[in-house]
């Protein structure tokens, strides 16, 4: 509530007008504030901007950077937006295949073999979506020993879903390796943490030269993030996090319902996320009630939603074929009646779903 009564109060007092283009003063220093205490790094103000979602600050650091003909490493799964903001930022998306084996993880020497002198950026997301992977700090360890080999590569580090986790600590690579400050982006946002999907705020820290970068971008895009969001956004962070003990135990009660339905539905599997709120779950062909055969994921998909009406993210759209993504932040419910119709549609098929 009192990030709402936040917002309500700049309405009231008149904070409606333009601001610096990468937020005001209060807010660019509670920024800092998070990354020192939360992170452990240390950002000056002239290192982080905020902007109207992290998704715009990926893609400003990206059409900043990224030339004709230069590469961007990508784990899949990945974030489906990804791969189009390389293209529209004229740079090619060198996909590196994850496996379930490894928890759909990037592994050192998949990376240092795909890293060349055209690869401008890897991205790192964790807690990832849409697998829920997070990276250990040995992971990060292993990873950042091979970019210390590669002085060119920039590390983008989308940490959005930092506090969406069931198990271990969270480690972001600067906090690892230090010496991966100087070329390191560190995106985050309020929008998974705070539920402010709406409000539009991400922020970020990096490079002195890549944020004034951004900051020109921005200032020719979208100018400065809502007044009335920034805000809010500086009682978010001001606020603390106190309440995500009571949310994460909620979303690990939605997360095992899913589990425990995908388990009792034939052929499918899925491995329980230490992260986010999505469940990755393999699937493969099968045949309708109506004759249909399901040979994709989309089809399965679709299949979903026109049997059960529930909607799922086929997993091609992350990279990763025979898989459906399915997202559990939702009431519980809406879940369980969710979770009902899911089992119900999988028994009607013959034969029954076969994980690949």
């Amino acid at each position: 509530m009192h990030i709402k009564r936040a917002g309500i109060a700049a309405i009231e007092r008149g904070d409606t007008k333009y601001t610096a283009v990468a937020g005001t003063a209060e807010l660019l220093s509670a920024i800092v504030d998070k990354f020192e205490r939360e992170n452990g790094i240390r950002y000056a103000k002239n290192e982080v901007i905020a902007g109207t979602g992290a998704k715009q600050l990926i893609f400003n650091a990206l059409l900043a950077t990224v030339s004709p003909g230069d590469e961007v490493l990508i784990c899949a799964p990945y974030w489906v937006s990804y791969p189009d903001m390389v293209a529209l930022a004229d740079g090619h998306t060198r996909i590196l295949q994850g496996s379930p084996e490894h928890s759909w993880k990037l592994q050192p020497d998949d990376l240092r073999a795909a890293i060349g002198p055209k690869t401008r950026w890897v991205i790192l997301n964790s807690p990832n979506n849409p697998t829920g992977a997070v990276y250990t700090r040995e992971e990060l360890r292993a990873l950042a020993d091979v970019l210390l080999e590669h002085e060119h590569v920039l590390v983008m580090a989308d940490d959005i879903y930092e506090h969406m986790r069931y198990g271990g600590p969270f480690y972001t690579p600067v906090q690892v390796e230090p010496r991966l400050r100087e070329r390191t982006l560190t995106v985050n946002g309020v929008s998974k943490v705070y539920s402010m999907t709406g409000w539009r705020i991400g922020y970020a820290g990096g490079l002195a030269w890549l944020i004034r970068a951004m900051q020109t971008l921005q200032s020719q895009s979208t100018s400065n993030p809502s007044t009335i969001s920034q805000a809010a956004t500086l009682a978010a962070l001001e606020g603390g996090t106190d309440f995500l003990i009571e949310w994460i135990d909620e979303l690990r009660t939605c997360r095992d319902l899913v589990l425990d339905t995908v388990a009792r539905c034939p052929g499918l599997r899925c491995d329980a996320s230490d992260g986010a709120f999505y469940a990755f779950v393999d699937c493969s062909g099968a045949t309708t009630p109506s004759g249909d055969v399901i040979a994709t994921d989309l089809d399965f998909a679709n299949y979903l939603l026109e049997a059960a009406h529930v909607g799922v993210v086929h997993g091609s759209a992350f990279g990763v074929e025979h898989h459906v993504r399915i997202a559990y932040a939702v009431p519980m419910p809406t879940l369980r009646d969710a979770c009902r119709r899911i089992e119900t549609a999988c028994a009607a098929l013959t034969p029954a779903v076969a994980a690949v």
